[in-house]
């Protein structure tokens, strides 16, 4: 798995990275989109999501509900912008709580074939402060290790 920030044109913060897994991009566009899937591996460890509502079409919302292992549940949603099956899903992302250094986002996932499984590169931002960059990037980073794992590759 790779990472790395940097500035966009627009001056913002922008999160990319990636991770291969062995599986189609078919399977993994069903791990993205999918609520009884997604909810198996998004988050950091230790957290659960026990609520995941999605309206799969472009301009189409999504809203989670996910738990910290110590704490109160949390909420985020956003709006699907593009959709295109297995290969690429574009969407807004809103934490519902924000912080004050919270803004929405835009997260660009695209799908590759690649050494016989799926690469996929994620790109998310921009943020506004580093600190906010550094939580997702952990967050990310976490929960692919997990979907990884349900695949059967190391954690």
């Amino acid at each position: 798995m790779s990472a790395e920030s940097g500035n966009e044109e627009s001056g913002g913060l922008v999160l990319n990275l990636e991770c291969t897994l062995p599986v189609p991009p078919d399977k993994v566009f069903r791990m993205l989109t999918e609520p009884p899937e997604l909810v198996k591996w998004w988050g950091p460890h230790g957290f659960i999501i026990p609520d995941a509502e999605l309206n799969l079409v472009e301009g189409g919302r999504y809203k989670f509900r996910m738990t910290p292992p110590d704490g109160e549940p949390f909420h985020l949603s956003g709006e699907y912008l593009e959709i295109d099956p297995p290969w690429r899903l574009v969407y807004t992302f809103r934490w519902e709580e924000p912080a004050p250094d919270d803004r929405e986002t835009v997260v660009d996932v695209t799908l590759h074939r690649a050494d016989g499984g799926t690469r996929l590169a994620l790109s998310q931002g921009p943020f506004l402060t580093e600190e906010r960059l550094a939580l997702h990037r952990s967050g990310w980073t976490e929960s692919f290790e997990k979907l990884r794992a349900l695949f059967g590759g190391r954690p």
